[in-house]
C-alpha cells in the first residue's frame, strides 16, 4: 500500500484530504462524487479518519478510488491491459514445435510460467507483525465504512477473501461483502453460485466449521484478483504471479490452515459454523439498488493481524460509473481470450457500465450459418459468470466499434424488428431484484447479425405526441423521444403508475404508427431526457418474460418500479442515494468540490 501510494503520487493520481472525516457516511460519499469526474478523478488518501459516534481516531489512513481510471489501472498493473490479453491468447494457442527456433520460443514462454505459481514460505510474513488474539479482537479497531444510511451496519468493501476445499486440495480466493456485526463477528455474503458457497456446501455436510481468512490491502492487485471470473477450482492468484512475473509469496494464518500474501494490511481469521445463519443487509450494492436482508453464515473472528505501517483500502458501490467500471474494463480485456474459447466466432464484446455489467452484454460476432447470434448466447448464458447476464445484442462483423454508443444505437434500430428478439429463462445474480423470483428470470436476446427492412414510422413532435398520448392515458406525466433519424425511434414516457405498464401499453396501439418502441418508467426519480441513467434504470428493472410486449411493429418495455398492480410480490429495494445533511455539510467545510451538473447527471 505505501509503495503504491507513493507510485499514485508521481503519476499525479492521488488526492490527500487532510480534514477530518467521519467513517460513517462523510468518506463514502466524497469517494462516490470523486470516481464521477472526468477519467475516474482521483484515488484519495483520507488522513484524518474519525469515528464521531464512538469518538474513536484511526492512526491509519483510508485509501479509495485506486483503481478508478483506465490510467490508475495501467499504472497498477504494471503493463498495458492488451500486452496480457495477448499473453493468454498466446498460451491458449500453444502449438508443438516444428524446428528448433519454435522450441527456443516455446522454452522461453515455459520458463516464464514457473514464477505465476503461489509461494508458501515458512514463518511470518509483514501482515503478522501486530496481533490480537482472544479478548483483544475488535473489529471496531478498524476504520470500516458505513457507505449508505440504509444499510445494515459496516461492511468491508475492498477485501480479498481466502477459502479452501474440505479436503484441502483446492483454494479460492474471492470478493464477498463482509458486515460487521459486532467486535467478533463477520456476515459472509457470498451467493450461491459462488465457489465459496460450494466449499461452504462440503464443510456443512461433513459437519464441521469453516475456514476463513480475510486480507485488506497489500498489492492492489491481490485484490483485482478476487475478482478474477477463473474457472472452478483455480487459484486466483496464479493471475498475480501471470501479470508481474513474480510468485505471490504466502505465509499461514495463525488460527487457520489458509495462506495470505505476505505483505497484505490486515488479516482477519476464522471459523464459520455452517449451521448458523443470520440476516445481512440491506446495503446499497452496485447496482444502484440496496440488496435486502436475506440469511447468510458468520465468521467468527479468532485472530486480528496486521502490519506495523498499515494502510485500509476500501471502495464505494452504488449508482454508476464506479471503480468497477475500470476494474470491469481491465477483466474484460484480460479474459477475452478464454471467452473465445467457448464462443470462437467472437470478435469483440463490451459491458456498459450503466448497465450494471451483468444487466447488458454487445457482442460482435463473425456470423457463419442461421441461427449462429442465438447459439453464441446459449453459450453465454451456460458458462461462468457469463451465465447472469439478463440481455445480449448481438451484432455482425461489420458493425462499429462497440463503445460509440450513438452511432451503434443507430446500426442496431435501423435493422431491428421484433423477430430479432429472442426471450428465455435462465439464472439470475443474486442481487437481481425485479424477477418474480430470486435467483431465476428473463433472459432477452437481440439479433442483429443481419439488417431487416423496416419502415419508420410517422414521427409526431414530442408536444403533439404527448397530447395525444394524455388523451389515451391520464397517468402520463411526460414524453421524450431518442433516435428519432433511426427506423425504430424510443419513446420513453414517464408515469404515475396506478396500472399495469401493460395495460397502458394496450391503450397506446392506436399510436402504432407513430410509435415504434416505448419505454415506460416511473415519474418519480427519473430524468426522461438523461439517457445514461435511463439505461441504468431500465435494464436493472425489467423481467423480459414479464415486461417485454409487442402488438405488430411495436415494442413495450415496462421500467417501472413493480408493485402488486403488476403482480410483484417480493419486495421492491430504494434506490442507494446520498444524504443530503452529508453533502450540505461537506459543502459547508469547504470539502466537497463536486460540480453540481454532474450531481444531477449521475442522479447521487
Amino acid at each position: 500500500m505505501k509503495s503504491t501510494i507513493n507510485l499514485l503520487k508521481k503519476e499525479g493520481e492521488l488526492r490527500v484530504i487532510e480534514d477530518e472525516l467521519d467513517i460513517y457516511l462523510e468518506i463514502p460519499h466524497i469517494a462516490y462524487a470523486e470516481v464521477k469526474k472526468e477519467d475516474g478523478g482521483k484515488a484519495i488518501l483520507f488522513t484524518n479518519v474519525v469515528d464521531k459516534k464512538s469518538g474513536a481516531k484511526f492512526e491509519e489512513p483510508v485509501l479509495m478510488n485506486v483503481f478508478g481510471s483506465y490510467k490508475r489501472c495501467e499504472i497498477l498493473f504494471g503493463r498495458t491491459i492488451e500486452s496480457i490479453s495477448d499473453e493468454i491468447t498466446a498460451l491458449l494457442h500453444m502449438k508443438p514445435p516444428t524446428g528448433f527456433m519454435d522450441k527456443v520460443s516455446m522454452a522461453s514462454q515455459l520458463f516464464s510460467l514457473k514464477n505465476i505459481f503461489p509461494k508458501r514460505l515458512s514463518g511470518e510474513g509483514e501482515c503478522q507483525k501486530v496481533k490480537y488474539l482472544n479478548d483483544d479482537i475488535d473489529l471496531y479497531k478498524l476504520p470500516v465504512l458505513t457507505t449508505w444510511e440504509q444499510d445494515g451496519g459496516p461492511f468491508i468493501t475492498m477485501r480479498q477473501v481466502y477459502t479452501q476445499s474440505l479436503d484441502g486440495e483446492m483454494v479460492n480466493l474471492g470478493m464477498y461483502r463482509l458486515q460487521v456485526y459486532d467486535k467478533n463477528h463477520l456476515g459472509m455474503h457470498w451467493q450461491i453460485h459462488k465457489d465459496s458457497s460450494h466449499f461452504f456446501d462440503q464443510y456443512q455436510k461433513a459437519g464441521k466449521k469453516m475456514p476463513v481468512s480475510v486480507a485488506i490491502g497489500g498489492n492492489p492487485l491481490y485484490t483485482w484478483c478476487a475478482t478474477a471470473p477463473l474457472p472452478y477450482g483455480v487459484n486466483e492468484l496464479l493471475m498475480y504471479g501471470l501479470i508481474t512475473k513474480k510468485p505471490a509469496q504466502l505465509v499461514k494464518s495463525l488460527t487457520t490452515p489458509l495462506y495470505i500474501p505476505k505483505d497484505v494490511d490486515y488479516v482477519i481469521e476464522g471459523w464459520v459454523d455452517t449451521n448458523d445463519l443470520k440476516i445481512e443487509g440491506p446495503f446499497g450494492d452496485h447496482t444502484g439498488y440496496y440488496t435486502l436482508e436475506e440469511p447468510y453464515p458468520v465468521m467468527e473472528v479468532s485472530a486480528i493481524t496486521t502490519k506495523k505501517d498499515k494502510v485500509f483500502l476500501a471502495t464505494v458501490v452504488g449508482k454508476p460509473p464506479l471503480e468497477d467500471k475500470y476494474m470491469g474494463w481491465a477483466t474484460g480485456k484480460i479474459f477475452f481470450p478464454l471467452l473465445k474459447t467457448t464462443a470462437p466466432d467472437l470478435i469483440d464484446m463490451h459491458m456498459p457500465e450503466n448497465s450494471g455489467f451483468h444487466n447488458l452484454i454487445i457482442a460482435k460476432i463473425k456470423t457463419l450459418y442461421k441461427g449462429h447470434a442465438k447459439q453464441t448466447m446459449h453459450a453465454f448464458w451456460g458458462v461462468g459468470q457469463m451465465s447472469f447476464v439478463k440481455h445480449a445484442i448481438f451484432l455482425d462483423e461489420n458493425a462499429p466499434k462497440l463503445e460509440n454508443y450513438e452511432v451503434l444505437t443507430t446500426y442496431i434500430l435501423n435493422r431491428f424488428t421484433p423477430k430479432c428478439m429472442f426471450i428465455t429463462e435462465g439464472i439470475l445474480d443474486a442481487l437481481d431484484h425485479s424477477s418474480p423470483e430470486t435467483l431465476v428470470g428473463g433472459k432477452l436476446g437481440i439479433d442483429v447479425t443481419a439488417a431487416h427492412n423496416v419502415e419508420a414510422p410517422h414521427l409526431l413532435d414530442d408536444d403533439i405526441l404527448l397530447e395525444k398520448v394524455k388523451e389515451l392515458i391520464p397517468d402520463v406525466v411526460n414524453l421524450h423521444q431518442f433516435m428519432t433519424r433511426t427506423k425504430n425511434p424510443i419513446t420513453v414516457i414517464s408515469v404515475n403508475k396506478t396500472k399495469s405498464a401493460k395495460e397502458y401499453f394496450d391503450m397506446l396501439v392506436t399510436l402504432s404508427t407513430n410509435i415504434r418502441i416505448v419505454v415506460f418508467v416511473d415519474e418519480k426519480k427519473n430524468d426522461i431526457f438523461n439517457s445514461y441513467m435511463l439505461v441504468w434504470r431500465v435494464t436493472n428493472n425489467i423481467d423480459a418474460l414479464r415486461d417485454i410486449y409487442q402488438s405488430g411493429l411495436m415494442i413495450g418495455i415496462d421500467g417501472t418500479n413493480k408493485t402488486p398492480v403488476d403482480g410483484f410480490t417480493r419486495e421492491w429495494p430504494d434506490d442507494v442515494d446520498c444524504t443530503p445533511s452529508v453533502i450540505e455539510s461537506l459543502k459547508q467545510r469547504g470539502i466537497w468540490d463536486f460540480d453540481d451538473k454532474l450531481y444531477n447527471k449521475y442522479q447521487l
